[in-house]
Formats: structure tokens, sequence, C-alpha cells
């Protein structure tokens, strides 16, 4: 189980991304195809937005108990709960390999 204060800062995070991913998503197309000033001040406007706006501040949690690592993207889950509960037959449609 994950320290409850870093589970919250990751959500926090998440919401900032939400609040700010407009405006990077203009400032970033600005710094791809614009002219050279225009380019600057769009990079200096990135510069200040606060650091938890970009998505890549975000880290993967499990979504039963927040593990960080291990972290298997298609169920949300880290590698060791996915196993217990494929075991207990909680993840519909995967079953244990056996041959």
């Amino acid at each position: 189980m994950a320290k409850k204060s870093k589970i919250a800062a990751n959500e926090r995070r998440k919401a900032i991304v939400a609040r700010h991913a407009g405006r990077r998503a203009e400032l970033k197309e600005v710094v791809r195809t614009g002219a050279p000033e225009e380019r600057a001040q769009a990079v200096r406007a990135l510069a200040r937005q606060p650091r938890d706006a970009s998505a890549t501040r975000i880290r993967n949690r499990d979504s039963v108990d927040g593990r960080p690592r291990g972290h298997l993207s298609k169920f949300g889950l880290s590698r060791i709960r996915f196993r217990e509960m494929a075991h207990r037959g909680e993840l519909p449609g995967v079953t244990k390999a056996s041959w």
C-alpha cells in the first residue's frame, strides 16, 4: 500500500494537468509551427506554467492500493494485485496458463 500522501499528490497533479491541458497544447503548437519571435514567447509562457501542468509528472499507480511499480496499464493494476485477482477469478476473461 502506497502512502496516502503520494496517492493524493498524484491526484492533485492529474487535476492540474487537466486544468492546463488546453493552453499547453496551444503553446506547444506555436512552438512547433510559429515564427521565431512567436516561438520564443511560447517557450517562455510554457516555462511560466506550473511544473505539475506537464502530463509526464503523473505516475501510473495501481487503482486498488496505489503501488507505483509494475503497473499493467490494460488493467490499471500492479503485477502483484493482477496476479492475486486473476487467481481468485475476479478479472473476467483472464485465466492462468497451464500446460
